[in-house]
């Protein structure tokens, strides 16, 4: 099979912050905008010259690019499981052990779907429930090798999502971490389809013994991924024959509401992701090494990882407990990192702690800040040979010290935490936009832009946008200075349909290809893109008047105190509440000033008990009306009441989506209690007629 090179590095034209993206000339109809895309290069497509067409190319590109010697897929090993310890470095497997290995996987997988062991629906699937790990992209490599479509359950997904997942993907073999393989055997009366579970890390005997026999009273056999190597090894071929539009995964989507939407991604729409991602970067002599520690059953660290494939570098993948994180970071030093504002923010939050210190340190951190934030904003330079070398180069080391590049995606994060983090990591953090449905690949800020903090930038250069009215919500693309509408989107990494789901596949995508993203954006005079709110998020309060909750809920959230928020409306009342989950560092802030004595962000029953406090409330509640009055707020925008708890949404408690989008009625139902309460006494105080 013969593979297409891409020459790189693919470097930016000289950029124009002014004139990011243009329309297309004849495209304007009435109730949107014309077609947008990115000023610096044409659309590209998995028929552009010079491009990746499918993964195979991707995967022997970076192959030629890293050399078969180089390091690619490492872990730090496992010395005790009780109590459990990692070895303080990483284990590597180098580029060609890798290929060898996938071969092997996907070899094995094939004969076996060849022979009927596996297989019974539409589609070869192949499960993956498991953390990070170099067996997971192992498995999802040898599938792209032969034309096998993975399937990826999230560790977070919940018994019924998952049952649905493998019912309706079909999926007959599943590799899962030993800890998921009880729970895939006790559902296993509701996923008749199951026949193999591999276990995707080391079982002990002992283990192996008692699943083994669990297994066959379910129908079920266990094996270990080294006998699913042995198999492909004793029936190895070479990859198959590909095209850019092989169904390559089936990503579930986690709705806020219903079942998981099934998106099918063709191996074109990955590989023109790819592209379009590393579009624009450059590369030192240093080999590109990127930590994996976001759940790669997403596609934003999926690509983000391939991006990492297709220019020979190297995944490190942490260990997977989130209190070891920093500590994984520090001992890899990887360039590139990317992150979502779940983490960064506490970054910011813990880096402008060092300003509210007071005496010398925090006079000089604010004076360092200053004066790289003025920098930033007139000339786009992050960079201070003096400050970074004295203040902000104990931020960079708590990140391994190594950082060039920072992505930030899933959710917005604001103009002000984007600033600091430019400033403090002193390296490019480009925020980004996407959805499942376009490989996370469709708008991406320009490095280097002075003021691009609160965009998420032009198009990317394999998508096109346009912007749709929303009449009900007085969103039009005539809007001045700005137009406004909802975003769709089409391009390369766009998906065409959800499996077996045609009714969702047509509100999505119309008859021209264009995905309705269900965001609203704003176009600025640059070219540049902003999120303003969502379509069909309206709700109406008791006095006839139009709420847009997740516009006010964002507006709010720009507030340092807030680390989590839901408001709540109600149309038989008369105004918003909010549930606020404040930040531990803001929150020890505000107590030790009440209190009169010092309260860290770690004395959590003091910060419980601060919660209760009514001035400690007044105060949260002041911090938040100043965003309020920032952004303009009406009255009937503005939250009258709240309710204060450290007990946070989560994914866990049902109140986040694996993606960590907010589900409302779950937020709702966590705090109905307290939100009806405050109803009733605000009722109590009212005149009666």
């Amino acid at each position: 099979m013969a593979y297409q090179s891409v020459q790189l590095p693919w470097p930016y034209p000289k950029l124009d912050y002014s004139r990011q993206s243009i329309e297309v000339p004849g495209t304007k109809k009435p109730g949107q905008t014309g077609h947008i895309r990115n000023a610096s290069q044409p659309l590209l497509t998995v028929n552009s010259p010079g491009t990746f067409r499918h993964l195979q190319d991707l995967f022997q590109n970076g192959l030629r690019m890293a050399g078969p010697n180089t390091r690619f897929l490492g872990e730090r090993p496992v010395l005790s499981t009780t109590p459990l310890q990692f070895g303080n470095s990483f284990e590597w497997q180098s580029w060609g052990t890798v290929d060898a290995r996938r071969k092997a996987v996907g070899s094995g997988l094939y004969k076996m779907f060849q022979d009927g062991t596996i297989g019974a629906g539409q589609y070869p699937t192949v499960g993956i429930w498991s953390k990070n790990c170099a067996n997971w992209q192992l498995i999802d490599f040898g599938c792209h090798a032969f034309n096998l479509v993975s399937v990826s359950l999230y560790d977070t997904l919940g018994k019924d999502a998952v049952e649905y997942i493998i019912n309706h993907a079909e999926t007959t073999i599943i590799f899962a971490s030993s800890q998921h393989i009880p729970s895939l055997l006790k559902m296993s009366p509701h996923t008749p389809l199951v026949k193999i579970l591999v276990a995707i890390d080391p079982l002990s005997a002992e283990t192996k013994s008692i699943l083994t026999a669990w297994g066959q009273e379910r129908g079920i056999k266990i094996m270990q991924f080294d006998e699913i190597e042995a198999i492909g090894r004793a029936n190895l071929r070479e990859p198959l024959p590909t095209t850019s539009d092989t169904i390559c995964t089936i990503c579930y989507t986690s709705g806020t509401t219903g079942n998981p939407k099934g998106v099918l991604l063709t191996q074109g729409n990955l590989a023109n992701a790819v592209h379009i991602n590393i579009y624009g970067a450059t590369f030192d002599e240093q080999q590109p090494l990127v930590m994996s520690y976001l759940p790669l059953a997403h596609i934003y660290e999926r690509v983000q990882e391939l991006n990492m494939v297709s220019i020979g570098g190297a995944i490190g993948f942490g260990t997977g407990d989130p209190t070891r994180l920093l500590e994984d970071l520090q001992l890899l030093k990887p360039n590139f990192l990317p992150s979502v504002p779940r983490v960064l923010n506490r970054i910011v939050a813990s880096g402008m702690a060092a300003g509210q210190a007071g005496g010398i340190k925090g006079a000089l951190f604010n004076r360092a800040l200053q004066a790289k934030l003025q920098r930033l904003r007139t000339t786009g330079d992050n960079k201070h040979a003096l400050w970074d070398r004295l203040v902000f180069s104990k931020i960079q080391a708590v990140l391994g010290g190594n950082l060039k590049l920072v992505g930030c995606g899933s959710a917005p994060i604001t103009p002000s935490s984007m600033d600091f983090l430019r400033v403090a990591l002193a390296c490019d953090v480009l925020e980004g936009y996407g959805l499942t449905e376009n490989c996370g690949s469709a708008a991406r800020v320009l490095p280097g832009d002075p003021t691009s903090s609160g965009t998420i930038g032009p198009p990317t250069i394999g998508c096109e946008w346009k912007l749709v009215d929303v009449p009900a919500m007085g969103y039009t693309s005539e809007d001045k200075p700005n137009p406004r509408g909802e975003i769709y989107t089409r391009g390369g990494p766009c998906f065409k349909e959800y499996y077996k789901d045609e009714k969702n596949t047509k509100e999505a995508v119309d008859a021209e290809g264009w995905m309705k993203t269900g965001d609203v954006g704003e176009l600025d005079s640059c070219g540049r893109f902003r999120i303003i709110d969502r379509v069909k998020n309206i709700m109406k309060l008791a006095q006839g008047e139009y709420v847009a909750i997740e516009r006010v809920e964002a507006l709010y959230s720009a507030s340092p105190i807030v680390q989590q928020l839901y408001v709540h409306g109600d149309s038989l009342q008369s105004f918003l509440i909010g549930v606020i989950i404040p930040d531990p560092v803001q929150l020890a802030a505000i107590a030790s000033r009440v209190f009169s004595t010092k309260v860290t962000p770690e004395d959590t029953g003091v910060l419980v008990k601060a919660t209760q406090d009514p001035a400690v409330k007044k105060a949260l509640f002041d911090e938040l009306h100043k965003e309020a009055a920032k952004n303009a707020l009406r009255g009937f925008e503005q939250i009258k009441k709240i309710h204060v708890s450290m007990d946070p949404f989560t994914v866990e408690n049902g109140c986040l989506t694996p993606t960590l989008k907010l589900r409302r009625k779950d937020a709702y139902g966590k705090f109905k209690n307290e939100i009806e309460a405050i109803y009733a006494a605000e009722a109590a105080n009212q005149p009666r007629l």
